[in-house]
């Protein structure tokens, strides 16, 4: 190929980027496509594709954000762990299900010694997550204050069976917090609700999140379908 070849590639990447930043199609915060699937969608290479990402970077068009860590992906489509798992799938076009096997009200006094929390009343929430018309691929046990706009939770149940919405309601919006991720096999209750054999390893994820203002919003643990989940790891610049 010709560096003329080569720098009309790149333009039309860089022109193709920049229509849908400028009509909306990619917003600001959106997380752009990977370079292989932005590769095959221009058909080019992966290295052109870098080329213009870091010129797009250069003109401040877009931001690669070094040692951003971990998040997971779901069929190789990027979910933002800080959110919940309903919200990341619904936000990567994912059609799922929500079973609630679990809603109570709980004491967990050594929860809140641990975490230096105010109180030790909580709302214990568990969910099974299915893809529509097909197999379950999360369990999701999430804690949350008892507080007086949650603590009705058990014998209201969730506005929509999702628990952000009611977070949202009572003012808790995570702002910020703590993720970690490993595998473990699962337990014959746990493997019951998901259907799978006992022992079958999946993705344990646990996130900690709080408020701005430093307030307690969830502690929620999840099993993730590795067939279908994947931790992805980033470091460093994209050159």
């Amino acid at each position: 190929m010709t560096e003329h070849g080569g720098t009309s590639q790149r333009r039309r990447v860089i022109d193709g980027l920049v229509h849908r930043i400028s009509t909306g199609e990619l917003r600001p915060g959106a997380r752009l496509p990977g370079e292989n699937r932005l590769a095959e969608e221009f058909s080019v290479s992966r290295g052109t594709v870098r080329k213009a990402l870091a010129e797009l970077q250069r003109q401040r068009r877009i931001e690669t954000r070094t040692g951003v860590g971990s998040f997971v992906t779901f069929d190789g489509a990027d979910l933002d762990f800080s959110m919940s798992w309903t919200a990341a799938l619904t936000q990567a076009g994912v059609d799922t299900e929500t079973e609630v096997v679990l809603l109570e009200r709980r004491d967990d006094p050594g929860f809140a010694r641990e975490h230096g929390l105010g109180t030790a009343a909580f709302v214990a929430v568990d969910r099974v997550r299915r893809i529509t018309g097909g197999p379950a691929v999360s369990l999701e046990r999430s804690l949350v204050p008892a507080t007086p706009d949650l603590a009705d939770l058990p014998e209201t149940g969730l506005a929509g069976g999702s628990l952000g919405t009611e977070l949202e309601r009572a003012g808790l919006i995570p702002h910020h917090g703590e993720s970690w991720a490993g595998a473990r096999p699962l337990s014959p209750g746990d493997a019951e609700l998901l259907g799978r054999p006992p022992g079958t390893v999946f993705l344990h994820t646990v996130r900690l999140s709080f408020a701005a203002d430093g307030a307690f919003v969830e502690h929620v643990t999840s099993l993730l379908d590795p067939d279908r989940f994947r931790l992805h790891h980033t470091f460093g610049a994209a050159r």
